[in-house]
């Protein structure tokens, strides 16, 4: 199968010509076209995404999946972590023992645990009464429960360094986030193997002069990968400018959507919390921010106008990403590796979407 598209997005250039899928790997790039259009590339892969089209993913059972799944194509999604914010023990449980093993849509590559073991101090939109400290019986058993493969938590907390290293060792990438961590505390957690930071900026330390937290240690270590939520309201934009100055080829976007992205304004659930979108913005009652309406193109389409360009603001979608994870070919269009690919016209605008080969969005 030919893609008929100008171009494609091969490790971070664009390549013209032609992408050709054989059995669900992408077969050859840069082949002769006869016309076409727009440009392929990777599938985008977010790593946090609590819900989307009216779907919460902590209560989602199979249809609520493929619900969520099918808008998240739609957007050029072709692979993602649900996320569960802090929230019972029991909760926890059952919410990852009712991840799908497979579903007709995105790829479902495991769960992101946004918690338990979170700063008091830096809970965000994140419940109180469900935060834990470090807790390697707790721990055991949610890895149990289900495929959790990515897990924010707080390194400064009592014991958090030690479940760092029981996460590596069963294949769970840890990430500093909703932390009151100082700089050197943040480096004990990356030195310990976490590699990456839950939503920079946010839910954190601020950066201070005397004072530079996670943010100052992770900006200025090139094995640390910055995940941002870049829809100008989680980050002014002069920050996400800083940021790519400071991070290029290792800043992440994620969107942190909730169940209310693509569908309005109106009252949602995030877990048991009710948070209300107006113009698009997610706040819980009392105005703390509770995740966004977000979507990958427009988080691409933001950091472009913060000055990256273009080639590496994709690669921000989908490459770092998957670089987070480990996944081989996870985020890149080569060939050899699956088919999971994204075509997006000028305006980036997805036009197509496929997932190991297979046609599951054709605008």
């Amino acid at each position: 199968m030919r893609l008929g598209v100008e171009a494609a997005l091969v490790d971070g250039t664009l390549v013209p010509g032609d992408v050709a899928i054989e059995d669900g790997l992408v077969a050859a790039v840069g082949l002769d076209r006869n016309g076409g259009s727009g440009i392929a590339v990777p599938g985008f892969v977010d790593l946090q995404v609590n819900g989307f089209a009216g779907v919460d993913f902590l209560g989602a059972d199979a249809d609520g999946y493929a619900t969520a799944g099918d808008a998240l194509l739609e957007t050029g999604v072709t692979a993602y972590l649900p996320t569960f914010i802090t929230s019972t023990e029991a909760d926890l449980v059952s919410a990852l023992r009712a991840v799908p093993d497979r579903l007709r849509g995105p790829r479902i590559l495991g769960v992101h645990l946004e918690g338990p073991f979170l700063s008091p101090a830096r809970l965000g939109t994140h419940g109180l009464l469900a935060r834990r400290d470090p807790d390697a019986g707790l721990l055991d058993r949610l890895l149990e429960a289900g495929p959790v493969r990515l897990m924010t938590l707080a390194p400064e907390l009592p014991g958090a360094l030690d479940l760092v290293g029981i996460l590596q060792a069963r294949g769970v990438v840890v990430s500093v986030g909703h932390t009151n961590a100082t700089a050197e505390e943040a480096n004990a957690a990356f030195d310990r193997g976490a590699r990456t930071v839950t939503h920079i900026f946010n839910a954190m330390r601020p950066l201070q002069h005397r004072d530079p937290g996670v943010v100052g240690a992770a900006l200025v270590r090139p094995d640390v990968v910055l995940q941002a939520i870049v829809d100008n309201v989680h980050l002014d934009p002069e920050i996400a400018r800083l940021l790519w100055m400071v991070a290029a080829g290792r800043l992440a976007l994620v969107t942190d959507a909730i169940a209310g992205a693509a569908l309005g304004d109106g009252t949602y659930a995030l877990g048991e919390i009710e948070i209300v979108v107006a113009d698009d913005v997610v706040r819980r009652q009392d105005g703390v921010l509770a995740g966004s309406t977000l979507t990958m193109p427009q988080a691409v389409r933001n950091l472009v106008a913060a000055g990256a360009p273009l080639e590496q603001a994709l690669e921000a979608a989908c490459t770092v990403p998957g670089r987070i994870l480990g996944v081989p070919h996870l985020g890149r269009l080569v060939p050899g590796g699956p088919a999971d690919v994204t075509v997006i016209d000028d305006r980036l605008e997805v036009v197509r979407a496929i997932v190991g080969g297979e046609t599951r969005v054709a605008g």
